[in-house]
């Protein structure tokens, strides 16, 4: 059994040593590793004035709101928004920025104002109070 092993192991190594072995060549140069480059960060720039406003009046969706911002350019900022709530009231935001303070927040509500025009009916009920079946049940037979 080992002789018959050892011819086969002789058998395979004759086959294989008739092939060479192909020298394998790589289709492109390998690029040289570069260090990375050092991080430049972007360039600060003065804070530069603005302003704006904007606001909607949708009588469909009864979407009411405004805001307006203004910035002096020296990193103060002042603004405002409102909204109108769902029970008619309106909101209306005060708000300021600066570097010392950081952001501060004015909150008023303004009651009344602007009412949807609809409401809703008041309910009523369809049917009269419940009332037990008129239908006496069947009482319970063994069957055998």
């Amino acid at each position: 059994m080992a002789a018959k092993l050892i011819i086969f192991a002789v058998c395979v190594a004759s086959a294989l040593a008739q092939y060479s072995t192909p020298a394998y060549r790589t289709a492109y140069a390998v690029p040289a590793y570069t260090a990375p480059r050092a991080y430049a960060p972007e360039p600060a720039y003065a804070p530069a004035p603005y302003s704006f406003e904007y606001s909607v009046n949708d009588p469909l969706t009864y979407d009411v709101k405004s805001q307006s911002e203004y910035a002096d350019g020296n990193g103060n900022i002042k603004g405002s928004y409102s909204l109108l709530e769902a029970d008619g009231s309106t909101r209306v935001v005060e708000y300021t920025a600066d570097d010392h303070s950081g952001f501060n927040a004015v909150v008023k509500k303004i009651e009344g104002g602007y009412k949807a025009p609809y409401t809703a009916p008041a309910y009523k009920a369809a049917y009269p109070a419940y009332t037990a079946p008129a239908y006496k049940p069947v009482p319970y037979k063994v069957f055998h």
